[in-house]
């Protein structure tokens, strides 16, 4: 296997936290803060650096164990103890902020590590929220800044406009207009925002709840039912570098599933993720000692051999010493008087003369086989002479009719073998003439004949799959198989068969008595075997080879076994076989079509069981509401920004989603932000840095008149000149 399409999994490391900035540089100054709220990651620092603080954005309250006292852990400080994760919280329930507890703890350690360690944060705060924000979150938000916090002001944006406005930003600053229509993938959610003159139209953007948490969730579920039995833990933290580093974008979906139905194919895009294992100890011999063990082994199974031989040989000169034991017995017959005969019987241990005779018949009959006297195993005897069958009884003596009994048995089994001799003689005889009809119809029409056979053959090959099918949906217990199944035997059960009289008499339950009762029971008991499968698998194998001897246009493609042989291919080209002992193979995942899957479920949210348009549906939609000279505009410069951004593909699959949509002559152009991840954050920080950033502010005298909830109207906030009034 192709080494170069194997990763590992990357080994936990202990985060390596920063100390707290010097703060002597902006103490007085006012410096705006910039603190971009994300749902992973908060991002946070001063509008003058020119990167900003991360962490992810998650509290745990963990007591710890040697000094049993509480600890309040933030971002990568929740990795350094292993207990503390399972009790992470963020400040976000989905795409909605919500637990202001967690964002309390997350500002607090912001400010510390921005070097403010006063009660009171003595500068203007920027502060990101999500599109169509709720009017609570922003309250809550709006009293923790002013009340806990004591901050001057505090202003919002969205962070896609912000991440398009740093992007677009004209050099020397002018106001800006530009036009776009920008793209966010975030972390549980993705927007579409139209942009025109600079402006965010915020009337007209929409967002689908689907984003890099959601698709994490998807792939760590696909893995989990491809591999059920998976030795390894597999964490949230391992299939989201999986996503980012493994999965793209497809262009065309269903082309590419067309092109992985060749296993060839499936192979080639196949990625390997080997988890860690350890080899289990072996302990090494020299070749010296595997020659010892290898000839210790020969000597073990040629005394073996030796013992089986004398072994065979004792039991048969054994039974060869109890033939002529009793031959001599039955010889002394007619010496003895019938009742010392019984009693020398009795003794022998046989009830009558012709227990003694099967038991001479069978001995010899095992030496026989035993001395390979028998030519090919059947015997070219002559036709068996029955003559005591025409003497009347009162002729013979009491040896007479019981030779006249056996001989009437006799002549009754040679019958019977005769007439099955002339049934199959008959059969063969059919069975000729059915192949000459055969061959004039075939000489007549081929191609009807032909047409006929695979009729046939179709026939068949869906019987057979609709049999394995039923036994694939009695393994669930929830399917309707399973539960007519359990329908089936709770009638068997409650089915008085036995009238209560007989019943009580001893009478006897007759189910087996009719066929249709073993329909039943092969119809319950999913491991009976049936004649029916047999019969159905060598009429296959006839119809195909008449198919293949007479038909040019049926290869061996055609066949069942070819087919069903494609098919096993395919499925070991998605989930390749290890064998039992490779303990490394058994901890790899192979990810081939999930790489795509996951990714297409952005244009296609259904798929995974969320009910929403697309992001193609949602882009369509909203420039069907622009006239053509300003979707053209917004065309010109479709902005991709978030993280998820980042996967490959993205920009092509775009390109062919759009291009449909658009008239020919308009012109299409998709970017890509030149830092997905930290875009936001910096055109917040350049915003932070003119003089509109105080004209859009609410300040605290503001907040106490208007409450949290209310905003000012501007360009890069939720409420804008192009919302209603």
């Amino acid at each position: 296997m192709d080494t170069l399409n194997v990763s590992f999994v990357p080994a936990p490391t202990l985060p390596s936290l920063s100390p707290p900035a010097s703060y002597d540089e902006h103490r007085g100054k006012q410096t705006p803060l910039v603190i971009d709220n994300g749902s992973t990651t908060l991002r946070f620092g001063f509008c003058t650096s020119s990167t900003p603080r991360c962490q992810p954005n998650a509290v745990a309250k963990y007591k710890e164990r040697k000094t049993n006292k509480p600890l309040l852990l933030f971002g990568d400080g929740i990795d350094t103890e292993s207990g503390a994760r399972s009790q992470a919280k963020t400040p976000w329930e989905g795409d909605v902020l919500l637990n202001f507890d967690a964002l309390e703890n997350a500002l607090d350690y912001a400010f510390i590590h921005l070097g403010i360690d006063a009660s009171t944060v003595e500068h203007p705060v920027l502060m990101s929220e999500r599109l169509c924000s709720p009017l609570h979150s922003r309250a809550l938000t709006s009293e923790l800044v002013f009340e806990q916090y004591q901050a001057p002001s505090l202003a919002f944006c969205v962070d896609s406009v912000m991440s398009f406005y740093h992007n677009n930003l004209p050099s020397p600053p002018v106001p800006f207009t530009s036009d776009g229509l920008v793209v966010s993938f975030n972390s549980a959610s993705t927007s579409v925002i139209p942009v025109m003159d600079g402006t965010g139209l915020m009337s007209h953007a929409k967002r689908i709840p689907w984003g890099a948490n959601q698709a994490t969730d998807y792939l760590y579920k696909l893995i989990q039912l491809k591999y059920p039995t998976f030795p390894a833990r597999i964490t949230t933290g391992h299939t989201n570098w999986m996503l980012r580093n493994l999965c793209e974008f497809a262009t065309d979906y269903p082309t590419l599933l067309r092109q992985l139905k060749d296993p060839l194919n499936l192979r080639a895009s196949d990625r390997i993720i080997q988890y860690p294992f350890s080899l289990p100890v072996v302990e090494e011999k020299t070749e010296e000692e595997l020659a010892e063990i290898a000839e210790r082994r020969r000597e073990q199974g040629r005394r073996l051999q030796m013992i089986a031989a004398k072994a065979r040989l004792e039991k048969l000169g054994q039974k060869e010493n109890d033939l002529q034991h009793m031959l001599s017995l039955r010889e002394r017959r007619a010496e003895e008087s019938k009742e010392d005969w019984a009693d020398m019987l009795e003794e022998e241990g046989f009830d009558d003369d012709q227990a003694l005779e099967k038991a001479i018949k069978k001995l010899e009959t095992e030496l026989r086989k035993v001395r390979k006297t028998e030519a090919d195993g059947e015997d070219l005897e002559n036709p068996p002479q029955f003559d005591l069958l025409d003497v009347p009884d009162d002729e013979l003596d009491e040896d007479g009719l019981k030779q006249k009994r056996q001989q009437r048995l006799m002549k009754a089994g040679y019958e019977a073998r005769e007439r099955a001799k002339k049934e199959k003689e008959r059969e063969r005889e059919e069975r000729l003439a059915e192949e000459r009809r055969e061959q004039e119809e075939r000489e007549r029409d081929l191609a009807a004949w032909s047409s006929k056979l695979r009729k046939e053959q179709e026939s068949i090959m869906n019987k057979i799959k609709e049999r394995n099918r039923r036994k694939l949906a009695l393994t669930d217990r929830k399917s309707a198989a399973s539960q007519a199944r359990m329908k089936s035997i709770a009638n068997l059960a409650a089915d008085d068969r036995v009238p209560k009289k007989r019943r009580k008499t001893g009478g006897e339950d007759m189910f087996g008595a009719d066929d249709a009762d073993w329909a039943i029971y092969r119809k319950i008991n999913t491991n009976a075997p049936s004649s029916d499968e047999e019969e159905d698998m060598v009429n296959l194998q006839t119809v195909e080879q008449k198919l293949l001897q007479h038909d040019p246009s049926f290869t061996h493609e055609h066949t069942h076994a070819s087919l069903s042989a494609q098919r096993s291919a395919l499925l070991s080209a998605f989930k390749p076989q290890y064998d039992d002992g490779d303990v490394q193979g058994k901890t790899r995942i192979h990810l081939n079509i999930e790489r795509w899957r996951v990714c297409e479920a952005w244009f296609s949210p259904s798929m995974a069981g969320v009910d929403s348009a697309g992001l193609g549906e949602i882009l369509q939609s909203i420039l069907s509401r622009f006239p053509d000279s300003e979707k053209s505009r917004l065309a010109k410069n479709v902005f991709v920004t978030g993280g998820p951004s980042q996967l490959p593909g993205l920009t092509d699959r775009l390109q062919a989603t759009l291009r449909p949509i658009l008239p020919p002559e308009m012109p299409l152009g998709i970017t890509r932000a030149s830092d997905p991840v930290l875009d936001a954050w910096k055109g917040m920080a350049d915003f932070a840095k003119t003089d509109e950033l105080e004209k859009v502010s609410v300040s605290k005298e503001l907040y106490e008149e208007w409450g949290g909830e209310r905003i000012k109207r501007w360009w890069g906030g939720n409420w804008n000149y192009s919302s209603p009034i």
